[in-house]
């Protein structure tokens, strides 16, 4: 039988407004002030973890209970319309008197993406709100964004590390993703060192992006990134060396394994010696000594076209944790993830250009060209 995935934390509406321009190197070449900019449509679809990872993970094929908060209100209505479709709404929370967290995302081709969001309901997420009945029968939990859920990141992540405390305790292997800090925010005053050296014990799978990485544990370093590419996307402008100090500062707080998202130049997979590698739990390994010690970076794959990377980096992470789940090796991970990333891209919403294990394999195997 499937091994049973739980997600959980951040959930949204998506509005895409749709771009009908050529792709262009810098933000200021399409918004400009008093500019009268011609849009070609929008897009509303479930936006989160809980949707764009918990989603790719059902369409994928895997047995997935999805856990979020949305509010009892016409967006309320849209989400909870599109889980009932994907049979996958029974333990989502409405609340009532409560609103439902929404983000636009500006997806300029050729620049990174740009989103304006409200977490609403997400920030009243905490302990309480998981069905623990239903998570002791998973064997993975994969809670995502608490950069972005208040009670998340308050008291230095106390309630993030009671869940995690807690599921780890259960037997549960445990992920853990997170998202983009706004500056101006709440969540950036947090000390976001002290949360994740705090909760990173109790995580088998800890799968940040390297910009979000680097600017909760290196803020000079970020700094200086921002410098070097001086407005261009930052993964376009760093480099393996760039990466490592990052991943081994995480080992040294006692990560077991991370997979460091690295947008179009790939992924970066770091994992601990053979003792930690078998204290992962959730009946996950066979030869935990094939995940022991690992140093790999896969380059992405070219997608047929790049519409928008919404949700790329979610459904990527799907696909690793579903992968690993299934017992495939390490490689084959790391490729399914990186295939299933590139497949994202190639749709405006996070699961339309999704392609089954068995088609991404054959592609890959096939020769699937990769950038260099």
């Amino acid at each position: 039988m499937e091994k049973k995935i739980v997600v959980a934390g951040h959930v949204c509406v998506d509005m895409t407004p749709v771009f009908d321009h050529a792709p262009v190197e810098h933000l200021n070449d399409i918004l400009i002030p008093g500019k009268l900019i011609h849009m070609n449509g929008i897009t509303f679809a479930g936006g989160g973890v809980v949707t764009n990872t918990g989603l790719a993970l059902k369409k994928l094929g895997a047995n997935v209970s999805l856990m979020g908060k949305i509010g009892n209100d016409s967006l309320g209505e849209l989400l909870a319309g599109i889980f009932n479709h994907y049979d996958a709404g029974k333990s989502m929370l409405r609340v009532a008197g409560s609103a439902t967290s929404y983000t636009v995302a500006i997806a300029i081709p050729g620049i990174d993406r740009i989103f304006l969001h409200d977490p609403a309901a997400n920030d009243t997420f905490c302990y309480e709100d998981l069905n623990f009945d239903e998570i002791a029968d998973a064997s993975i939990f994969h809670f995502g964004y608490p950069t972005i859920m208040r009670k998340m990141f308050e008291n230095q992540g106390a309630e993030l590390i009671r869940i995690f405390k807690q599921v780890h305790a259960m037997g549960v292997a445990t992920s853990l993703d997170m998202a983009a800090i706004d500056p101006t925010s709440e969540a950036a005053k947090a000390d976001w060192t002290a949360i994740i050296q705090g909760v990173l014990p109790y995580v088998d799978f800890f799968v940040p992006s390297v910009e979000e990485l680097c600017y909760m544990i290196d803020r000079p370093r970020f700094e200086e990134w921002e410098k070097r590419a001086a407005g261009r996307d930052i993964t376009q402008e760093i480099n393996l060396d760039d990466i490592k100090p990052l991943a081994e500062k995480l080992m040294t707080w006692g990560a077991k394994t991370v997979l460091i998202k690295c947008g179009k130049p790939g992924l970066f997979l770091k994992t601990a010696g053979l003792e930690q590698m078998i204290q992962i739990q959730g009946k996950l390994w066979n030869h935990p000594e094939d995940w022991a010690d690992l140093e790999a970076f896969e380059k992405s794959y070219v997608p047929g076209k790049v519409l928008s990377g919404t949700g790329a980096g979610d459904t990527c992470i799907a696909a690793f944790l579903l992968a690993i789940s299934r017992g495939y090796t390490w490689k084959r991970c790391l490729q399914l993830a990186a295939g299933t990333g590139a497949s994202c891209v190639e749709a405006y919403d996070s699961l339309s250009g999704l392609r089954s294990f068995e088609t991404l394999l054959q592609k890959i195997d096939a020769g699937w060209e990769k950038f260099e």
